[in-house]
């Protein structure tokens, strides 16, 4: 198919005939309602009996399951045609947008897709400096919406052929070639459950055509958008869905609050804070919060792609309980490099505006290390925010309870990225801040994270004494903690014992002394006894400083997930 035709296409006429088929379906089935009232019913409750009403009654019996075969085969007919109509509408959609894409961008289609721009500077035409980057990006995409309208021109051609063969040779008239038929339908419908294996879920979507995955996006996007084992882009297009449809709720549920209530209530000594007011901000407070995480998502995803701003893929998206989002800075299933990294207190989706900026920081440093070494390699760094997230310090980030919770989902995610990743598989890191680290160690520890390198800033502990507990080589598990970390001080809590260990952390901390020093879920990362490689810090670096400009630790960060060597 070339460009002219797939935009110019009216499928106005498949949606016509496939509302005809549904006329002509439902006529057929008030029939076979007729059929089975006037002439079924009344045989069976006849008095007549013998041979000759047995082989009646089992003649009218089997005309009885021709008739219902033939219903069902025809509303499989009306099937084919509305996901033929979507399928090519979905191309034509991919199609519009990337030509439309162009014109803003001052680029120049051909009708054989050919693509050309101004170069000169001083014409009000100049396409700018980056046109030979973007026309290739929309020559992808022309690209792609023209194979998808391919496959959904086989597939609907090969489906209509099967159903009419079955309707010239009478085999639409057999039960089992119907349910065959049936099931095949269904199929199409059917999401695995979340959990499920990712390398069978990849197998899954493989056996989809293109409109047929479409169609899944759609109609499933809330499934489709959070299973591990989707391909990023898929993921992606079902959870810019989910975003959208989030936002709408969000506003809804703000709408519907109705006027503050007054703050307070009564007079003089009497006078509190009224409960229903204490309710609506707290229900308000929530809403809002998540909200400005929406916000922050929508705008890194409509960033325009530049060297600073990769493109990002959304992975994840739901606002239950605190709300979760998983964000990728450029596309983990291409990327040669692929880190991980889950935040610690305080993590939800109000909060992923500030994530996501730590996975653009590094990004960068992972593509400056592979500038400085000469490497072509790519790289894509993930927000993680995944997981229940202990929401303040005190009790929540004392309870590892969150951390338990997330085993399995953090598990099924890096699973995920090894069953989607095309070709070799990636170098991949997973990288964790503050409890953030005890979810990744227990993880590692209880389930096993298929990764490559594990790296853990600011650490209260991760469940376990020496990295060699974390079932990957100890030589490519790292740490870091600034002298300056309060984290430093995260004691167990043991009121008999505290402040010994405040003691023995403190004088650790200061080169006094080689206590164990174990902090609120673990030994200390960065002591020798845990055995980790000890990355350089900024002394003076508090708790969230590790992403700062010019931070040493960022820098090895950005070697890390390159594959390169620590400096």
């Amino acid at each position: 198919m070339d460009i002219k035709t797939l935009y110019d296409a009216d499928f106005i006429y498949l949606t016509s005939a496939k509302t005809a088929f549904d006329t002509l379906s439902t006529a057929f089935g008030q029939h076979v309602e007729s059929w089975q009232l006037e002439v079924v019913k009344r045989l069976n409750n006849s008095q007549w009996t013998g041979t000759a009403s047995d082989h009646a009654k089992a003649r009218i019996q089997l005309l009885e399951n021709e008739l219902q075969a033939a219903k069902q085969e025809l509303g499989l007919v009306s099937t084919a045609l509305r996901d033929a109509s979507e399928g090519f509408a979905a191309a034509q959609a991919h199609l519009v947008n990337a030509l439309d894409d162009a014109k803003a961008k001052k680029l120049n289609v051909a009708p054989d897709g050919r693509i050309t721009w101004d170069n000169d500077p001083a014409s009000a035409n100049f396409a700018g400096k980056d046109a030979e980057a973007q026309a290739q990006e929309i020559s992808r995409r022309i690209t792609a919406a023209l194979t998808e309208a391919d496959h959904a021109d086989q597939t609907i051609n090969a489906r209509l052929a099967h159903l009419a063969t079955n309707a010239s040779n009478g085999t639409g008239l057999d039960a089992a070639t119907v349910k065959a038929d049936t099931d095949a339908a269904k199929k199409l419908e059917e999401v695995p459950a979340a959990g499920t294996d990712p390398n069978n879920v990849k197998a899954w979507w493989n056996s989809l055509t293109d409109e047929q995955q479409h169609r899944m996006i759609l109609n499933h996007p809330d499934q489709v958008g959070n299973l591990d084992g989707v391909p990023a882009a898929a993921r992606d297009q079902a959870n810019r869905i989910n975003l959208q449809r989030g936002k709408q709720d969000l506003q809804r549920q703000l709408d519907g609050l109705g006027p503050e209530p007054s703050h307070f209530i009564g007079f003089g000594k009497d006078r509190i804070e009224n409960p229903e007011y204490t309710k609506w901000k707290s229900t308000r407070d929530d809403l809002q919060d998540k909200m400005h995480g929406v916000t922050a998502i929508e705008d890194r995803l409509n960033k325009p792609v530049d060297a600073s701003h990769p493109p990002t893929f959304l992975l994840g998206f739901d606002t239950n309980g605190k709300g979760h989002a998983i964000i990728a800075v450029n596309n983990p299933d291409t990327a040669d490099n692929v880190s991980t990294y889950v935040p610690g207190t305080g993590a939800r989706l109000g909060s992923i505006g500030s994530d996501i900026n730590r996975s653009d920081l590094m990004v960068q440093s992972a593509d400056e290390a592979n500038r400085k070494a000469g490497d072509k390699s790519t790289n894509s760094s993930i927000t993680w925010v995944g997981y229940d997230a202990p929401q303040n310090i005190v009790p929540e980030a004392a309870d590892d309870t969150y951390a338990k919770n997330a085993e399995d989902k953090l598990r099924n995610f890096e699973l995920g990225l090894h069953a989607t990743h095309d070709g070799k598989i990636a170098n991949n890191t997973v990288l964790a801040h503050s409890y953030g680290t005890t979810t990744v160690g227990y993880a590692m520890r209880d389930k096993g994270l298929p990764v490559d390198n594990a790296v853990l800033i600011a650490s209260p502990g991760c469940g376990v004494e020496n990295a060699k507990e974390l079932r990957i080589d100890p030589s490519h598990v790292y740490a870091a903690q600034s002298p300056a970390d309060a984290i430093g001080w995260a004691a167990a809590v043991d009121p008999g014992g505290m402040w010994d260990n405040i003691v023995d952390n403190v004088s650790t901390s200061w080169g006094m002394g080689d206590g164990d020093h174990h902090l609120i879920h673990g030994r200390q990362t960065t002591v020798p006894q845990f055995g980790a490689h000890v990355l350089p810090t900024d002394p003076e670096a508090g708790h969230s400083d590790y992403w700062n400009d010019g931070s040493p630790t960022l820098t090895s960060m950005g070697q890390i997930i390159a594959g390169k060597q620590v400096s």
